[in-house]
């Protein structure tokens, strides 16, 4: 039933965007704030509308947290994209910070501001997430046919490295170094030198060699670049005549090293072709790029014009048009933990019948019905380590594990409403949501603890049609007094259920006519 509901909302999912529709992405990168917006065209994307502006997020954070300048940039950025994006439906936005707000220690002080400032939800998604995005954008702005591929993106904080064929990323990885990043780190002082560059090379190295043999193993036909940091090295290979444009040889890389440490000083840095916001950052970003080329043996690396937002305005566009990643991570997700797909099934189907009962009273919307059946399918993930207290293994589990499409947010929801499946309700995983998530995830939690009550016997027997109303402090459930007389767990369970509720001041009335 669970599989078949998820066919139906695919359905639901392909009428939600019709020819001529825009659809935007925002990028909240490190360095630069990017938007993008496109209309949707027999299936693919026009973009009509880009901006970018360089807000130097990361240039602002130190031990965790950002400073009032780099937040006043940031808001004033946001305010006037979110002019540009006024009139798009929220459902057709999506908003992606990286590793800078990944870094904060408590995100919601920027994130709170921040999405007031655009007026649209901003996503925290994790640096292999963040891989799959660029992995797609780069693969529809350059259509890979069977060639496997080796892509890198240096951004502001990070960079991400994805090995991988057609669509499809098999390898990703993101490592805590960008341009913003590496610069501070090893030129702190300004200064540049042969001798410093070197030793700095060896330690960025150092730190590819958890995985380089394992991307060397697997191969690939071509090397592409994304993003600011390799459109930049582009630029000057092709205005120091070192190469046609649109890529970067290990030759013409060499030479604009030894260009660039002619120059003392970075303020001292004059590159032909460099633009003089990218100034203060290129020596951090080619000391990257020369030690992948010289790790993973590059000779030569293409040059993408599309990058993570235009991965992001695919990825909006698949979910719309039934092609969501989550189902099928969803799926590995049941696979790797042998979950019972028959169990999950029949508490997914009880659970969207209450939830489709309440939704309207208690203002929940199609994305936290998704949510909702997702949580079904993997709450019991954690019975793979111990039956007791599965609901915190399995909690545990889908909260930190790597999976592709969710944002932290969606997966620290999914976490919340298995944590809450059974036994006390634990508030602090809901209250660690963003506002606009939490009561949505309390309303949901209270919906999947009573569908998975309602089938604890695993049995294949169906439940009565069962009423639903949502309360201002619980829910009231209407149950047949002879199905539950004959089921006298499930009496029970009801009973203690209320008592779990009453302790956080919630209610459950059952009513049995």
């Amino acid at each position: 039933m669970a599989r078949a509901s998820s066919g139906s909302a695919k359905a639901a999912a392909a009428a939600e965007t019709a020819d001529g529709d825009l659809l935007a992405a925002v990028d909240l990168g490190s360095n630069s704030f990017h938007m993008v917006v496109a209309r949707a065209v027999l299936g693919q994307l026009r973009i009509v509308d880009r901006i970018k502006e360089n807000v130097r997020l990361a240039a602002g954070l130190q031990d965790g947290e950002l400073s009032p300048e780099a937040l006043r940039r940031a808001e004033d950025c946001l305010q006037r994209f979110g002019q540009r994006l006024a009139h798009i439906p929220n459902r057709r936005v999506r908003a992606i910070a990286t590793n800078t707000v990944r870094q904060l220690r408590q995100p919601q002080q920027f994130l709170a501001p921040a999405e007031a400032a655009l007026g649209h939800d901003i996503e925290v998604v994790s640096g292999r997430e963040e891989a799959r995005l660029i992995w797609l954008g780069v693969a529809h702005g350059n259509p890979p046919g069977e060639r496997s591929r080796l892509v890198i993106d240096i951004g502001g904080g990070s960079t991400e490295f994805i090995v991988g064929s057609g669509f499809e990323a098999l390898e990703r990885e993101s490592l805590q170094m960008g341009c913003i990043a590496t610069t501070r780190r090893f030129f702190s002082d300004g200064k540049l030198s042969p001798g410093r560059w070197k030793d700095a090379r060896t330690e960025i190295t150092a730190e590819f060699q958890q995985f380089s043999s394992t991307f060397r193993h697997l191969g690939w036909e071509e090397a592409y670049g994304s993003s600011g940091t390799i459109k930049a090295i582009g630029e000057v290979a092709v205005a120091m005549k070192l190469g046609r444009e649109g890529g970067i040889g290990a030759e013409a890389l060499e030479a604009i090293r030894q260009k660039l440490l002619g120059f003392s000083r970075i303020d001292d840095i004059r590159l032909p072709g460099l633009s003089a916001d990218r100034r203060p950052v290129i020596a951090g970003g080619l000391l990257i790029l020369d030690a992948v080329f010289g790790e993973l043996g590059l000779a030569r690396m293409l040059v993408s014009e599309n990058a993570l937002r235009e991965g992001v305005l695919y990825d909006i566009l698949g979910r719309d048009t039934g092609d969501d990643p989550r189902e099928a991570s969803i799926e590995a997700l049941v696979a790797r933990y042998d979950a019972d797909r028959a169990q999950a099934a029949r508490v997914a189907e009880t659970a969207y019948s209450l939830f489709d009962q309440v939704a309207k009273d208690w203002q929940l919307n199609g994305d936290d019905r998704r949510l909702l059946g997702w949580a079904a399918e993997v709450h019991e993930l954690g019975l793979a380590i111990a039956h007791s207290q599965h609901h915190q293994h399995g909690a545990y589990l889908v909260e930190n594990s790597d999976i592709a499409g969710f944002s932290r947010t969606e997966q620290q929801f999914l976490s919340a409403l298995v944590r809450n499946q059974r036994r006390g309700l634990d508030l602090s995983a809901i209250q660690a949501l963003p506002d606009r998530m939490a009561a949505a995830a309390l309303h949901c939690a209270l919906i999947l603890r009573l569908a998975v009550l309602l089938h604890r016997s695993h049995d294949r027997l169906q439940i009565p049609v069962l009423a639903a109303k949502a309360l201002d402090d619980g829910l009231r459930l209407t149950v047949a007094r002879k199905w539950l007389a004959e089921n006298p767990l499930t009496e029970a369970d009801l009973a203690t259920e209320k008592d779990y509720l009453a302790e956080r001041d919630l209610r459950l009335d059952i009513k049995t006519p």
